[in-house]
Order: structure tokens, then sequence, then C-alpha cells
């Protein structure tokens, strides 16, 4: 057994008649709770980013495309899906799926209430996979080609507002071009949420050749192309690629650009995440730093008899190191079990419940990779072993000729 660790391991002790064993507690203590809360705020934010961004992304796909003269209503300028952008679309690396779609604003009326909505009218190439697992009750509408369908699918919002279930029928009214009222009678045959109230509280799902017809476009003519991508981490490249290779009378946008308030906020999220890395890493590392002042302080004649028979600073200062090393590995491992054992707990039970009106989630959500792990672990452990250099510098001060006297 080296020299070193032989003396550490006599030196502290953890018995309650030293004030150093109580301050290794309080450094233990400190260094779990610092690493657990740090897991835990990663695992939160990242997952309720994700969960937010994949809801997002999931109504209003990753990327899409319609014409230049976009303006804030929620009525498009129609174009023709043409043998050029059909080409830019099955050439451009990283696309999975595209589909045409359009929106026109509406109003649902009933004998008690009246609701503005937008009909989102989608064709039989859309990709319903999202809103499967967001319905609670009936089932997608399934539009042929060439057959114009009256089923519609509405949110539980909306339902709920308007009094409407599974097989009700649903009379909704549009304004043409010349200001008159236009009726159309749907059918409802799905209800669903997805938990994202602007989107819940405003959109109908209807068949695209209702939308066509009301808007007297042609059979081959749509408002946006929305597409589909492999990787979502590579939206923006992928967008950038296809927008210089689509007709010059129409641009491509991605989910981030249409939606900035909900992307910005997200990102707010990572500042929060930052502050609470440094402000737990500062009060984990003043804690041990402080252990070690105490403990090096309630040493002092200790350090001067060693240096008597012959201990250099450098062994002396190992000794200190090797003991607050084991200190800050015991904190470290109990807080991983902490951090981690609440995220399975979550993960798999979900005990820990939001309000959806506020947070667009009814739990927490939590994700937590191998390598956050690791780098949380790791550069925490190395700056903290750093800091703890400091106080160590204060052995190479202490004469033995002036410490021994006072033992």
């Amino acid at each position: 057994m080296p020299g070193s660790k032989f003396i550490s391991d006599r030196l502290f002790s953890l018995s309650k008649n030293h004030l150093s064993s109580t301050v290794m507690r309080l450094a233990v203590t400190s260094v779990a709770l610092a690493i657990a809360v740090m897991l835990i705020s990663l695992a939160v934010v990242v997952g309720f980013k994700n969960q937010i961004r994949d809801k997002v992304i999931g109504f209003v796909a990753p990327i899409h495309i319609q014409t230049l003269d976009r303006n804030e209503s929620f009525e498009e300028q129609p174009f023709v899906l043409d043998e050029r952008l059909k080409k830019a679309l099955e050439t451009t690396p990283g696309i999975r799926h595209y589909q045409l779609v359009a929106d026109k604003a509406g109003m649902i009326k009933t004998e008690e209430e009246i609701q503005g909505v937008v009909m989102k009218g989608v064709g039989p190439d859309y990709d319903w996979n999202y809103f499967k697992d967001c319905l609670v009750d009936g089932e997608v509408p399934q539009y042929e080609e060439g057959e114009r369908s009256n089923d519609v699918m509405v949110s539980k919002a909306i339902a709920d507002k308007m009094l409407l279930s599974v097989g009700d029928p649903v009379r909704v009214w549009f304004i043409d071009e010349d200001m008159q009222a236009r009726g159309r009678k749907f059918n409802i045959t799905g209800i669903f949420v997805t938990g994202l109230s602007e989107f819940d509280e405003r959109y109908v799902f209807c068949d695209l050749d209702q939308i066509r017809r009301l808007n007297h476009w042609e059979d081959d003519e749509t408002g946006v192309v929305e597409v589909w991508i492999d990787d979502m981490d590579s939206m923006a490249e992928i967008n950038d690629a296809l927008y210089y290779s689509i007709p010059g009378t129409l641009a491509s946008y991605t989910a981030r650009e249409s939606n900035p308030k909900i992307f910005d906020w997200l990102d707010l999220l990572d500042t929060n995440v930052w502050l609470i890395l440094v402000l737990m890493f500062l009060v984990a590392g003043i804690t041990v730093i402080s252990m070690l002042l105490i403990i090096i302080i309630e040493k002092t004649s200790t350090i001067g008899l060693l240096k008597a028979m012959g201990a250099s600073n450098r062994f002396v200062r190992k000794v200190f190191m090797q003991r607050s090393i084991r200190i800050l590995l015991i904190g470290m491992v109990i807080g991983n079990l902490i951090g981690l054992g609440f995220c399975l707990l979550q993960y798999y039970t979900g005990v820990f419940r939001l309000d959806p009106a506020t947070y667009y989630l009814s739990s927490v959500p939590v994700e937590m990779h191998f390598s956050t792990v690791l780098l949380v672990n790791v550069s925490t452990f190395i700056l903290w072993i750093l800091m703890l250099l400091i106080p160590t510098g204060i052995i190479n001060r202490i004469r033995p000729s002036r410490s021994i006297r006072f033992e």
C-alpha cells in the first residue's frame, strides 16, 4: 500500500468527535445533490424540448413549400406540383416523403355555439402516423383519389366546446371571394389531442378536394407541400438544398421558421439549464474546498509533523487529495443513483404529472443518454479536482517549527 494512502486512511476519521468528519459528510451530501440535480435537469429539459419539438413537427411537418407571397392569413395561394418540383423533391438527399395540403378559414356553428376554425385539407398520401398516436376517439379519416369525402377529424378542445362526438354531423361555414357565406356539412370520424393549444383550438382535418372545390382550384393545385425527412437534426441543411432547387416562384421553410415563438421559447430553456449546472457546480465545489480547508486547519500540527519527518510538500498534498477525491467519488456515485433512479422512475411510471393546458404535456418528460451522463460526471469531476488544488497550496506555507508547537 502506498505511504500516502496509508496515512490518508488513518488521518481522516469519520468519528463524530472530529469537526472534519461532519464537514466530510456535508461535502458528500453536497456533491451527491449537485450531480443528481444536474442529471435530472438535463434529462427533463432535453425530454421536454424533444417532445414539444416532435409535437410541433408532427403537426406542421419539418419542411413545407409554398408560394413566395406567403402572408399571415390561413389561406394560401395555389400552385401546381410540376415536374421540376417533383424532381427536386425526389432527388434532394434526406427527403423521405412529401404530401399535399391546403388550409381554409371557416366557422363551425351549432345551435348553441360558434367557433372559428382552420380546415386543413389533406389528400390520400397524407401520413397519419403522428395523429394515430394522438387519437382519443374514433379513427383517422380515409380519403380516396378522385372521391370527395365529407369525413373530418376534430380536436378534443373543439369537440368539447361545441358538444360534438364521433359520428355527429357538423356544419362549417365559409366566406367566398364575393363575401357570400357558404355552408358545408361534414361527418366527424375521429377526435385527437396533440396537447398544443395553438393547434388543438384551431384546426380541423378534411379532404383536400373539399378545399379545392371551395377555392375553385384545379384538381392538381395545392396550397402547401409538406416534406418529411429522415434526420430531424439535418432539417436546416436539407431545407437549404431544397430551397435552391425548387422553382423560383416557390420557397421552402422549416418548422422553426414557421413557428419561431415556440422554438425560441424552447431555446430559452437552455439558458435555465446552464444556470442550474453552473450553480450546482459552484455550490458543490465551494463546499468541497471549504471541507478541505477545514481539514487542513484541523490537521495543521500533523502536517508539520509529517514535514519534520522528511515528507515533501507534494507528498502531503497527495495525502489530502486522495481523501478528497474519494469523497468526491462517493458523492458522485450516490448522486448518479439518485438522479438516474428518478429518471427511470419517471420514464416508466410518469408519476410526476403536469397540466397539459400549461406545459403541453401530461407528465414530466425525461430523456437521458449515456454520453450525457458520462460528460456530466467526467467534466464536473475534473473541474472539482482543479478547484481542490487551490486549498492544498496552503500546505506549502505550513512550517514544522511553528505548527508542531501548538499540537
